[in-house]
């Protein structure tokens, strides 16, 4: 195949892509907003269509024109290329907000310069991927996310206590050296054609160090510059797990424990990438609480990647705990409190008939958010045998590897908890507005009876009121990870999830 017949599948790819995720974009508006009309006669806060800030700035990051017009642009671009005079136009520059604090700059690449990024991400790679360490798990087609908790929680199990080193790199793409990184393309036997350098080097012009955020071919770049580092932790005999700029290393032996923090610090010198002192847990031990420990500084788990790992649980680690329940917490106060907080109401569909249509839809939205699309009757049959396959994609398609059902109990008991007080709340409200409705369900009911009648209640033949639980998501993924495997139960989209 030609370079510009390549070029123009890439472009069609990434515009196929941008077009598909902006219908997804349009109906679910759609959908939310005849949501909200069916609730009141006079909806308040529809939600209108809009288009992305940079698709107005230039023609070439909207998805539907460049589709249309990707012959073209592919035959200039690849002119560009073979002469050696490609570069990329400026990116549009997002600041997204970091978990830690502060602010992380990702560069959205016009379309074509987009779909350069990953044709030549995916040449590089595929020639030289079996170069890089099994140990590395980022940005890689034959690793993933999962795999890396996998093997961490299998070799940990496999040990009562032993020490444990956890690194993070400070601001990782924006500060890597360009002399060392260029340096690697003619060491360790990685094969990159004069044509690719000149394209990786089109996309750091104007760069004194760093590689931008947000191109694909930066991820190989990352995966590159740590070949070093993986390379020297193997000779020393570590065991690690490295995703991206997050490491973390373990060992029987405390000597080649503080070994690993020598060669870390090394490494940061060479590639001018400083560790963070903040995120970096620096040398532990890890073993159970009951056991005594004469290391000063003991844990009994680890956080990597969205999990907490000890030697017996894979667990969601609490920081991820607490935006589940965050963002389930915001679902039952847009149904069932604000719409009250008004000081009078208007066009509301008040609660009659032990039924609150509120509650449906609150109960309604949390299943998907915690099943995706997969209803309690899709489970019950794929539990018991009566579906051979189903498909997840709801928030617990993140943790396909926990194994703590102590846990899962837990976040199914603070679930109906809170969807007990947001109908309390509720009812109350309610009485201010003169509608008093507690003698009704689910306003009359206890705990444990609105568990119960939710849980019993059937609408047009199916159990739409039923209350997700965390236990069964969990169960039904267990089984598919056995059956099926990893790939089988996780969300397509892995790649893209931000622990």
């Amino acid at each position: 195949m030609e370079l510009h017949e390549k070029i123009t599948w890439y472009i069609k790819s990434e515009s196929e892509k941008l077009t598909l995720r902006h219908h997804a974009y349009h109906n679910a508006l759609f959908v939310e907003n005849e949501r909200k009309k069916t609730r009141s006669s006079s909806p308040k806060n529809l939600k209108s269509l809009k288009k992305p800030p940079h698709w107005l700035d230039n023609k070439k990051f909207d998805p539907f024109y460049v589709n249309k017009h990707a012959k073209t642009i592919a035959h200039s671009i690849a002119k560009k290329i073979e002469n050696k005079s490609y570069e990329p136009f400026e990116p549009s520059r997002n600041m997204i907000a970091k978990s830690s604090g502060g602010y992380r700059e990702v560069a959205v690449y016009q379309i074509p310069d987009a779909a350069i990024s990953t044709l030549f991400y995916h040449r590089l790679l595929s020639k030289n991927k079996h170069r890089f360490s099994s140990f590395s798990y980022a940005y890689r087609d034959d690793r993933n996310v999962h795999f890396a908790i996998q093997d961490i929680a299998v070799e940990l199990s496999q040990s009562s206590r032993l020490f444990v080193a956890e690194f993070d790199f400070s601001k990782f793409f924006d500060t890597i050296s360009h002399d060392f990184l260029f340096d690697q393309f003619n060491k360790n036997g990685f094969y990159i054609s004069e044509e690719e350098r000149c394209v990786i080097k089109s996309f750091l012009k104007g760069r004194d160090q760093g590689i931008p955020q947000g191109t694909s071919i930066s991820l190989f770049l990352a995966n590159l510059a740590c070949w070093k580092l993986d390379k020297q932790l193997e000779k020393e005999g570590l065991q690690f797990a490295r995703y991206a700029d997050d490491t973390i290393i373990w060992s029987q032996d405390y000597t080649k424990i503080t070994k690993a923090l020598d060669l870390m610090m090394d490494f940061s010198r060479e590639v001018g990438v400083a560790l963070n002192s903040e995120k970096s847990e620096g040398i532990s031990i890890l073993c159970p609480k009951e056991m005594r420990s004469e290391f000063y500084k003991t844990k009994e788990c680890v956080e990597f990647l969205g999990y907490s790992i000890s030697v017996n649980n894979v667990s969601i680690k609490n920081s991820s705990v607490i935006k589940m329940k965050r963002e389930m917490s915001y679902i039952l106060y847009k149904h069932l409190i604000q719409p009250l907080k008004s000081v009078t109401l208007t066009a509301l569909k008040i609660p009659a008939n032990n039924k609150d249509e509120a509650l449906l839809s609150a109960i309604c939205e949390i299943r998907r958010y915690m099943y995706g699309n997969l209803s309690e009757d899709m489970l019950d049959a794929y539990l018991s045998g009566r579906s051979n396959r189903i498909f997840f994609k709801g928030i617990m398609s993140f943790y396909p590897l926990i194994n703590d059902e102590v846990q899962m109990k837990s976040l199914d008991g603070w679930l109906v908890n809170a969807i007990f007080k947001a109908v309390q709340k509720r009812s109350k409200l309610l009485t201010a507005h003169h509608q008093p409705r507690s003698h009704i369900f689910p306003f009359n009911a206890s705990r444990k009876e609105l568990l119960r009648g939710c849980n019993r209640t059937k609408i047009d033949g199916k159990r739409l009121l039923k209350i997700p639980s965390f236990l069964v998501i969990y169960q039904a993924i267990q089984k598919g990870l056995v059956e099926d495997g990893i790939t089988s139960v996780i969300d397509s989209k892995v790649n893209s999830y931000n622990y």
